[in-house]
């Protein structure tokens, strides 16, 4: 599959390809990936719960994709004792793409360690050359990427289709469990005995860097934890969402110059830190 210049002809290229994988199983939906897809496929981990599933997969379906992830620097220990426990039980390497040396330095001069909470500004600078840029170099030159996103996860992330064209980046992308629950992958971890990370069984459904999620409280959407202190309808990264979001903050929040007047909201203090879990573990929640 090479995708036609012509921006029409890609969303049909990517809702007919997005058609044929919905009534197929997970294996015969990576199949067909791998059959149409013409180039380099990539899919990007953050060893949450639906990416583990889609790694052991990837991994059992013997598929080309190249498996990657975003090193931010900021992340919880259990998500680097998960990376360690992936290697080990998959036997490969996980490429790694960290943020540019000089653009981390500048932020952290010019804001503070943890000034991504600052404003929403500052929030998703931080996000772009934690996440963004890093992801820009991951994904050069391929033609299909492949992701863990669900519709489940979020209201806005509600219409995800199983592909779709991604026209800045100029390549396919791909959701193959997009309408998954989190119940089924959560059989799927116990049947096959995946490592997961053991902070969902700490009330973390979704994981991102450590200064930035909390568990969720009872009856919260399962991207409730993540940047927590903003507009819930701002509660993205960059790394899906078409067009950079709103600088907005909070109600009653006043700014001055980067800097929020009034108390820094304080980070999530988790539970002490512990190695990845295996599927054996009956905690995991769904």
């Amino acid at each position: 599959m090479t995708l036609p210049l012509d921006r029409a002809a890609q969303d049909a290229l990517a809702q007919d390809l997005a058609s044929r994988l919905r009534p197929l199983a997970l294996p015969e939906r990576l199949a067909l990936i791998d059959a149409t897809v013409n180039g380099r496929l990539v899919f990007t981990t953050s060893f949450g719960l639906e990416d583990q599933a889609l790694t052991h997969a990837l991994r059992m379906a013997k598929s080309r994709a190249e498996i990657v992830t975003l090193d931010t620097g900021r992340l919880f220990p259990e998500t680097y004792d998960t990376w360690a426990e992936t290697e080990a039980a998959y036997g490969f390497r996980i490429r790694a793409y960290a943020p540019e040396r000089e653009a981390e330095e500048h932020f952290v001069a010019e804001s503070g360690i943890n000034g991504f909470r600052h404003s929403v500004a500052a929030r998703q600078a931080c996000c772009g050359f934690r996440k963004v840029e890093p992801l820009g170099r991951a994904l050069a030159g391929a033609a299909g990427w492949l992701t863990g996103l669900r519709a489940g996860q979020s209201a806005n992330r509600a219409e995800t289709s199983l592909a779709e064209a991604d026209q800045a980046r100029g390549l396919i992308k791909l959701n193959p469990i997009a309408d998954w629950t989190r119940e089924a992958l959560a059989e799927l971890i116990h049947q096959n005995y995946v490592p997961y990370n053991v902070l969902h069984d700490r009330g973390f459904p979704s994981i991102g860097c450590a200064p930035c999620t909390r568990a969720v409280k009872l009856g919260e959407p399962e991207r409730a934890g993540r940047w927590w202190w903003e507009q819930a309808s701002k509660q993205e990264c960059g790394l899906h969402v078409a067009g950079a979001p709103g600088s907005e903050v909070k109600p009653g929040q006043k700014i001055l110059g980067q800097k929020i007047l009034g108390q820094e909201p304080r980070a999530f203090e988790p539970a002490s830190s512990g190695s990845s879990s295996t599927s054996s573990n009956p905690e995991l929640v769904a």
